[in-house]
């Protein structure tokens, strides 16, 4: 697959939840290995940016499948996680906001609340279960693709706060968005 197959607002199923995958199968890993290749494509074209992770619903795939970077500061490490129906067994730490994009929402970044640390409950691609706890940008990054699955988005959580609304410039550096200009101009995504 290729960035192109990663569905942008304003396209509907990013509003529904995902479905249960109730036994890993060739076509789950095949998913995986989709996901993989179009988060990788996004991510040759964007010079400032990271595909941190991605969901399944992104590729139009209604399956509760996410895939998380095994190393978010080396860009030349390429590997992916798979959690299959991921759940946050517990909300730890303090709540905090922090900048987050999404590929689903093109050239939008904005301040969102999340927890510090969460555990997490999920089944591997051999099927089995596996429990683990994460923290950080770690936690911040599960949480936001948990919300893809149940047909969250991160402007969701911000919507509330004009103010909270970024965009990368040339440079790749953040700069104030405003808010009621971009809606008036693209009223669909909102």
């Amino acid at each position: 697959m290729k960035k192109e197959d990663i569905i942008t607002l304003p396209n509907p199923h990013l509003r529904q939840k995902s479905a249960k995958v109730h036994v890993v199968t060739d076509e789950t890993l095949n998913v995986v290995e989709d996901m993989t290749a179009a988060a990788l494509d996004w991510e040759d074209s964007r010079p400032h940016e990271i595909s941190a992770a991605l969901a399944a619903v992104q590729i139009d795939r209604l399956d509760r499948i996410v895939i998380v970077r095994s190393d978010f500061d080396d860009k030349a490490e390429r590997g992916f996680t798979a959690l299959i129906n991921p759940q946050i067994v517990k909300y730890e730490g303090s709540i905090v906001d922090d900048y987050e994009g999404c590929l689903s929402v093109s050239n939008i970044y904005g301040k969102v609340p999340r927890h510090t640390k969460i555990r997490i409950k999920a089944t591997n691609i051999d099927g089995e279960e596996v429990r683990f706890k994460a923290e950080g940008f770690l936690a911040r990054v599960i949480q936001h693709e948990i919300d893809h699955t149940n047909g969250l988005l991160f402007i969701d959580h911000i919507a509330a706060n004009t103010s909270a609304f970024y965009t990368l410039d040339e440079k790749g550096e953040l700069q104030p968005l405003d808010y009621h200009e971009h809606i008036e101009n693209n009223p669909v995504l909102w």
